[in-house]
């Protein structure tokens, strides 16, 4: 199917936000919004948002994507994905205004574009599907965690290590504090792990673990879900350690509006064509199921 793209400019809080709208010659009702992860902008790393929107809205998905305040070419102080709400509220006003046939829309994310979807979904009816991609639940112990069970484990398998050793390169001094400091984060936290709260059992934090929010913002959300990982990501695996560790989150993954897909050798950003196209697939094909 044909379609054409075109810039679109938008307010937000008295700044000015930009985006590329890819529109078919014939809408569906459901469209798609790509959230910009990290430090990037709405062509996405390796292209792929880009790709991704191009591909949709060559199957009759119309997609926007937008950079907001603080990113790429848009207006405003730079924020973080936790202060990403109105920024959202306004991409998506905007979309419907353009696209009159929209009557819901899918907000698809990358890492911390895809913790700050899970804040922002359940406020608003009009977002009915989620597609996350290794979404960032960075915790200081999730991350030793994750080191220690995929890094170094990993390195043992690697030839250049054991060159390295055989010919007395290795530093065993460096490897071994790095280790020990990777170790000691885990077992730190272990032992602060009970929360600190009031006499009404309130925590005495103004805000809970970055985890904790991500499953109350998923716990709330009543949409569809499509679950992205890649395997050699640290980030992913940090992810989904978590969820091993969690009977609660396991019970809410588990649940029939939720569909999980992994790709086992893809890298964090999906670095390789045959990954970004097989991304673009499930997500074209998701969305189409429903």
């Amino acid at each position: 199917m044909n379609f054409e793209e075109r810039t679109l400019t938008f307010p937000c809080n008295g700044n000015w936000l930009y985006g590329i709208l890819s529109l078919p010659e014939s809408s569906v009702s459901r469209g798609v919004l790509i959230v910009v992860g990290g430090p990037q902008y709405r062509v996405g790393s390796h292209r792929q948002f880009t790709l991704l929107a191009r591909h949709l809205a060559a199957q009759g998905v119309p997609v926007l994507r937008f950079d907001y305040r603080g990113m790429g070419d848009s207006e405003g102080d730079v924020r973080t994905f936790e202060d990403l709400d109105d920024d959202l509220r306004c991409a998506i006003d905007s979309f419907l205004k353009e696209v009159p046939s929209l009557n819901e829309l899918v907000i698809w994310g990358l890492c911390d574009a895809a913790s700050a979807a899970l804040f922002y979904a359940p406020q608003d009816k009009r977002v009915t599907g989620l597609v996350l991609l290794n979404p960032w639940a960075r915790t200081d112990e999730g991350a030793a965690k994750a080191y220690l069970k995929h890094y170094y484990i990993a390195r043992l398998f690697e030839p250049r290590l054991w060159s390295k050793i055989l010919q007395g390169r290795f530093n065993y001094s460096e490897a071994g504090q790095s280790f020990l400091k990777t170790a000691g984060t885990v077992l730190k936290r272990k032992k602060s792990a009970v929360a600190i709260t009031n006499t009404e059992g309130i925590k005495s934090c103004d805000r809970a673990p970055l985890p904790e929010r991500m499953f109350t913002g998923l716990s709330r959300f009543e949409g569809k879900l499509l679950l992205i990982t890649s395997g050699n990501d640290l980030t992913a695996q940090e992810f989904l350690g978590m969820v091993n560790d969690s009977p609660s989150w396991q019970k809410l993954l588990a649940s029939p509006r939720v569909s999980r897909v992994d790709l086992p050798e893809a890298t964090h950003t999906f670095s390789r064509r045959e990954w970004r196209d097989q991304v673009a697939a499930w997500t074209r094909e998701w969305i189409q199921s429903w």
